[in-house]
């Protein structure tokens, strides 16, 4: 399967997608929904100050960790005072100063969490990968033309200053990976002015946008109906926003990645001012088999592709309480890129995409000689959906569902 350009050979990708939409068709007629719960209070108790951090290591793109799927599923879960320890966060603002918050639990029933400790192949064990990023054939799809940049939910989709990607996930927030910003014991350099960008066009687009209806791929991939045609190749540039402040829960403050650390490679951004645009709902991240053809999505800006928009979908694999495992084509730069799905809103009655995860990036580890790698998405679970909407809304009354 060839990368989505304004090329003439992107035409050879039709037949792939008329299969996949006859798939999803069939798919989406059982009408796949969003199970809404009520989740837990995330609540600020004690905010103090701490050192100025150092801003001296170089943000890096991947992410290395120790523990593979089996090792997660052997990891006990954490009790309710790790879980407020896991979850106190720290906040880098943009004038230096860095304080840290600790947080009070309510309501929380460790015993409701119905989300499997992990779930493995048909062959009962954890998949064995070459090491390299792009398992196959590269089935990504370079996003282009402005009629399709700039609509949702491609729009949702921003580049860090860092080098990383991010999710508008409020009307001026974006959620990224916590290791975009800080290496697991300080802050990466560029962290205190940190800036995110948002894809703007050159020039007038010489093309009709009404030639490109807003029927994209992953209505096709998510069982929309419509015609598809190849974007325009529009010449296009980063229009930048400052970040005010950014929160990283100390799960991750404690070593790059450990064990557990990975768990809560995720971070919070709040800019300095609204961005205007559209952005992603959060949601409860469910589990991989009720996701519509056990399918993820997520759109970032892979290094090897500079300026271009890299979208791709790919069915999720194994997963832990907080960790989901998936094929997903990608390279260094679409870190923290925002995993998602598209189901039914009973309440609302109509197709909603909600974020689910964070993409955290390639993890590989050696065992007995032999390398095995996993792209990795951190879930969003009802106490992380808690701390990040409380982030994003300021109280908890408004994050009472997920």
């Amino acid at each position: 399967m060839r990368s989505w350009t304004a090329h003439p050979r992107s035409w050879s990708i039709l037949p792939l997608l008329f299969l996949l939409f006859l798939s999803t068709v069939v798919s989406s007629s059982s009408r796949p929904q969003w199970v809404l719960q009520r989740v837990p209070v995330v609540l600020p108790q004690q905010t103090e100050v701490r050192p100025a951090p150092h801003f001296l290591s170089e943000a890096r793109l991947d992410v290395t960790s120790p523990c593979d799927p089996e090792c997660h599923m052997r990891t006990p879960r954490p009790s309710y005072w790790d879980l407020r320890r896991l979850l106190a966060y720290e906040t880098l603002h943009s004038d230096g100063r860095l304080t840290e918050t600790a947080i009070g639990i309510y309501g929380y029933n460790p015993n409701s969490d119905t989300t499997p400790v992990y779930s493995v192949g048909s062959s009962g064990k954890a998949h064995v990968r070459r090491k390299r990023q792009i398992f196959g054939h590269d089935g990504r799809f370079s996003i282009a033309g402005q009629d399709f940049l700039l609509k949702y939910p491609f729009s949702v989709a921003v580049k860090l200053s860092t080098g990383c990607s991010g999710t508008l996930v409020g009307d001026r927030h974006v959620l990224t990976a916590a290791h975009c910003v800080h290496d697991g014991k300080n802050y990466v350099k560029g962290a205190q002015r940190l800036r995110v960008g948002f894809l703007k066009p050159k020039q007038r687009d010489t093309q009709s946008s009404s030639l490109y209806l807003f029927s994209n791929i992953t209505n096709h991939v998510e069982g929309g109906p419509g015609p598809y045609a190849p974007p325009t190749n529009d010449r296009m540039k980063f229009q930048w926003i400052r970040a005010k402040r950014t929160h990283v829960p100390k799960g991750w403050i404690k070593g790059n990645a450990n064990d557990i650390g990975m768990d809560y490679d995720y971070a919070l951004l709040e800019l300095k001012k609204p961005h205007k645009r559209r952005h992603m709902k959060l949601g409860v991240s469910p589990p991989a088999q009720r996701l519509p053809g056990r399918r993820v999505h997520f759109s970032g800006f892979d290094n090897d592709r500079p300026g271009q928009l890299v979208y791709r979908f790919c069915r999720a694999g194994e997963e832990t309480s907080d960790l989901l495992y998936q094929h997903c084509d990608a390279q260094p730069g679409a870190s923290g890129s925002g995993v998602y799905a598209r189901m039914w809103d009973g309440r609302r009655r109509r197709w909603e995409r909600k974020v689910i995860g964070v993409f955290s990036g390639h993890q590989w580890v050696e065992r007995q000689g032999a390398s095995q790698e996993f792209n990795v998405a951190v879930r969003i679970t009802p106490l992380k959906y808690a701390q990040i909407c409380y982030w994003i809304k300021g109280n908890f009354v408004d994050c009472r569902e997920g």
